[in-house]
């Protein structure tokens, strides 16, 4: 089995072996995952963080040794906490890293950081807090960064940044945690699905107080939640249906 870091800010992880097919999910800085399959251009690997699979380029990784995988396993939080940041290499060339960035990892890569960082977990107070560096981020499949993200990668990074995991995407997430049977037993904080025709759970927000939900869609945006769904005000209609809301924390 080989291992491997993330040595740059954001890249593509792809559903196929090619620059061309879908982008899944992204690495950002610091991700470090188990690598399944290598070939000449391209290796499939498998996150330690979701155990979410996918394709990156042989050229945006760097392979690190077994023993150093499973310390990055055990290490305690330690994500950069800014919008952007940068880190630097011993010749002092600069890389931009989003927030939630891993910084475990720096000494493998010898790089350094001097930005503000989170170094413990938050009560769930702080969820909402956090989802509000995403606001207005625009709607982008498979992103998980303030400058394009999905629904799923934005409850996921938003209950990163407060020390907790979730699953890749809103079907795996809503496997997670504690069913709740009304709306009203709801706290901010706690994640609400949707369902599409097909009953499929294709769809995840944030629960706000006083029935608002925070959620990718378009862009990251607040809009109304009600027994039916999300209810779009300056359309006038429900966007989503609710499927389940879970208490994660």
């Amino acid at each position: 089995m080989q291992y491997g870091i993330c040595n740059l800010g954001i890249v593509p992880i792809r559903l196929e072996p090619s620059d061309t097919s879908e982008m899944v999910t992204q690495a950002l800085y610091g991700d470090f995952f188990k690598v399944l399959e290598q070939r000449k251009k391209w290796s499939r690997i498998r996150f330690a963080f979701d155990k979410y699979e996918g394709w990156i380029d042989n050229k945006q990784y760097l392979e690190i040794e077994e023993l150093e995988y499973n310390k990055l396993k055990t290490s305690d939080i330690n994500l950069s906490k800014d919008l952007i940041e940068f880190v630097s290499d011993s010749v002092n060339n600069l890389y931009p890293i989003p927030v939630g960035s891993d910084l475990n990892g720096m000494a493998l890569l010898n790089h350094k950081f001097d930005g503000a960082a989170l170094t413990s977990k938050s009560t769930k107070e702080h969820i909402i807090n956090s989802s509000f560096l995403f606001l207005n981020a625009p709607y982008l499949w498979g992103g998980k960064t303030p400058f394009g993200i999905d629904c799923s990668g934005f409850t996921q990074m938003v209950y990163k940044l407060n020390g907790y995991k979730l699953y890749r995407d809103a079907s795996e997430q809503a496997l997670q945690g504690e069913a709740l049977s009304f709306i009203e037993e709801s706290e901010p904080g706690d994640l609400a699905f949707f369902d599409n025709a097909e009953g499929n759970i294709t769809h995840v927000g944030i629960i706000m107080k006083d029935n608002y939900v925070i959620h990718a869609h378009g862009k990251v945006r607040i809009d109304r939640l009600d027994h039916s769904g999300i209810y779009n005000i300056e359309k006038n209609i429900h966007t989503h249906k609710l499927r389940v809301i879970k208490k994660i924390i």
